[in-house]
């Protein structure tokens, strides 16, 4: 039976090379599961709101937390699960020698300088953002993705 339906397609797909006829074709589309259809959407650069408020604003939220000024829940709703477990790290390992010191919690004290923007793609943007203080000067490097119609931190580097 299965030889039988190969050679009427074989046959109908002969005729219609022979004619010049088009077949026509069918599209199939899963229906997305509920993963799919759940999981974060990637929004294009035209939805997205302008990103420097939230480069400098993100910045100074890092600066303060890793010196134990500010709660890193703070920021969750803008940064990726794999930066917020970094950034927990880090926020121990300052709490710890912090303790071993002795040194009290301060606000730190700076200056956000030049921010350099760059757009690798649609709806992602890479920046370096240059933080000034007395003792040095440091770079923070971010990577936004446009996710569900608003921008989300994937990567925080504080070089």
């Amino acid at each position: 039976m299965g030889d039988a339906v190969r050679s009427a397609a074989r046959k109908r797909s002969a005729s219609s090379k022979a004619t010049g006829e088009t077949l026509p074709s069918k599209v199939i589309r899963a229906t997305p599961t509920d993963e799919e259809f759940f999981e974060h959407q990637l929004t294009g650069r035209d939805r997205l709101p302008n990103p420097q408020p939230l480069l400098e604003n993100l910045t100074r939220c890092v600066i303060e937390i890793l010196a134990g000024a500010r709660e890193l829940e703070q920021i969750s709703r803008w940064v990726d699960d794999s930066v917020y477990r970094n950034l927990l790290k880090r926020v121990v390992i300052s709490s710890r020698a912090r303790q071993a010191t002795g040194q009290p919690v301060r606000r730190p004290v700076f200056a956000i300088g030049s921010t350099s923007i760059f757009e690798p793609a649609d709806g992602v943007v890479e920046a370096v953002v240059i933080v000034r203080s007395r003792a040095r000067t440091r770079a923070v490097a971010i990577r936004l993705e446009g996710l569900d119609e608003r921008w989300r931190a994937t990567v925080i580097s504080v070089l």
